[in-house]
C-alpha cells in the first residue's frame, strides 16, 4: 500500500507540472515534471523488484523493460530546444521497452496463440495509422510504423496469453498492455492529428497505470 501510494503521489505531481506548464503557460512549476516524472517509473520499478514469488525470464524482461521506459521517459520530457532528438530516441526507447515485454509475455506462452487477436489489434492499428498519416513528418514515418508494429504485437500478446493462463498475474499484464495501447494512441493524435484537452492527464495517467499494471503481473499467483 505504501509503495502505490507514494506512486500515485509522484505522478500527481508529475501531471500537476506538466499541465500547469500547459495551462498557465509558465514554466514555475515545470520541474515537478522534470524531477517526480522518471521518479514514479522508478518507483514501478520498485514495486516489481521487490517481488518475492515470480518467473525469473518473465521477472527479468519486465525490469528490463521498465528501465528503457525510463530511458524513454527522460528522452521525451527535454525540450527541443534542449535536445532536437528527444523524441526519436524515446521512441526508441519505448520500442525496446515494448521488446522486453513481448520477450516477457512469451516466455511461458506460445507467440501468435489466438491469431484472430492479432489480426483485430492490428486492424485497430492500422486505422489509427490512415488516420495520423498526414500529420506524421517524413522524417518520421519509418520509426512510427516500425513502433506501432511492436506496441500492436506486444498488446496482442498480452491479450492472447491471458486466454491461455487465465491467471490474475495474466489479467494484469493483459490490462497493461491495453493501457499502454491507449497511452501511445493518445499521445500520437496529441502530437500528429489536434491537441488534445487535458492530454498531460490522460496520457501520463494511462501510461502509468499501465506500467504499474505490467510490474505487478511479475508476481506468480
Amino acid at each position: 500500500m505504501l509503495k502505490l501510494s507514494l506512486i500515485v503521489l509522484a505522478a500527481a505531481l508529475t501531471i500537476f507540472g506538466a499541465m500547469e506548464h500547459i495551462i498557465g503557460q509558465t514554466d514555475q512549476l515545470i520541474w515537478l515534471h522534470y524531477v517526480f516524472k522518471p521518479l514514479t517509473t522508478l518507483l514501478i520499478f520498485w514495486v516489481a523488484f521487490g517481488v518475492r514469488h515470480f518467473n525469473v525470464r518473465y521477472r527479468k524482461a519486465i525490469l528490463i523493460g521498465i528501465l528503457f521506459s525510463l530511458m524513454g521517459d527522460v528522452f521525451l520530457m527535454l525540450p527541443l530546444t534542449l535536445f532536437k532528438s528527444g523524441f526519436l530516441l524515446g521512441l526508441a526507447s519505448f520500442l525496446l521497452a515494448h521488446l522486453c515485454f513481448l520477450r516477457a509475455f512469451i516466455s511461458d506462452t506460445r507467440l501468435v496463440s489466438r491469431p484472430w487477436i492479432f489480426l483485430v489489434i492490428g486492424m485497430i492499428g492500422v486505422i489509427n495509422l490512415i488516420i495520423l498519416w498526414p500529420g506524421i513528418p517524413g522524417e518520421l514515418r519509418v520509426p512510427v510504423v516500425v513502433y506501432v508494429i511492436c506496441l500492436l504485437c506486444m498488446t496482442s500478446q498480452a491479450l492472447a496469453r491471458h486466454l491461455v493462463l487465465k491467471t490474475k498475474a495474466s489479467k494484469l499484464a493483459m490490462a497493461g498492455g491495453l493501457a499502454f495501447m491507449l497511452s501511445d494512441t493518445l499521445l500520437a493524435y496529441n502530437k500528429f492529428n489536434a491537441p488534445l484537452a487535458h492530454a498531460a492527464l490522460l496520457i501520463l495517467a494511462t501510461y502509468y497505470l499501465a506500467l504499474y499494471l505490467i510490474a505487478r503481473s511479475v508476481k506468480t499467483y
